[in-house]
């Protein structure tokens, strides 16, 4: 049996993340396993800086429930977490930043947000995304990941996930 393979999409809101990890999942018979923050605030809209580490708890157990002979699509990772604690309430609790320190994604899709923003009552900085990317970009190279930038329309994005995972020996 081949190795399954963990794949984590990240960057800023509305930059694709969703769309292409069902897509993902999809493709190469992976259990998509969506963003825990969705479902968190939908019960509560109004958060502060502790449900960060609530919602953080629940996207981690979301994770352990996926078989380890499975491959995973992951909507997002904790690196959001942390990025976005860190804007908007400028500090981070340590738990965030420890769980997002052990995360062990074989490659992570970092979205560009160069496609045009969508409304959601639940996204918040649609005038900050560019900004936002070059902190994922510094993120994901302080703790020295992987990691594939996906710009472009959906189609050159979906191009470009599949050649990165061919080259890891992923089957389309």
């Amino acid at each position: 049996m081949e190795k399954a393979i963990k794949i984590a999409f990240t960057g800023p809101e509305c930059s694709g993340k969703t769309t292409l990890s069902r897509w993902l999942a999809n493709k190469i018979n992976g259990v998509y396993c969506e963003e825990y923050a969705r479902e968190y605030l939908k019960r509560k809209p109004d958060y502060n800086q502790s449900d960060l580490i609530e919602i953080a708890k629940g996207q981690i157990n979301s994770w352990k429930k996926i078989s380890h002979q499975q491959n995973l699509v992951a909507d997002t990772e904790l690196f959001v977490l942390e990025i976005w604690s860190n804007w908007k309430y400028r500090s981070c609790d340590l738990f965030i930043l420890e769980e997002a320190g052990k995360q062990d994604f074989d490659i992570y899709f970092l979205c560009k947000p160069d496609i045009p923003w969508e409304f959601d009552p639940l996204r918040e900085s649609p005038e900050h995304r560019e900004e936002l990317f070059e902190i994922y970009k510094t993120t994901l190279l302080k703790n020295k990941h992987d990691y594939i930038i996906l710009e472009g329309d959906m189609e050159m994005r979906k191009y470009l996930i599949k050649k990165a995972l061919e080259l890891k020996g992923v089957v389309f």
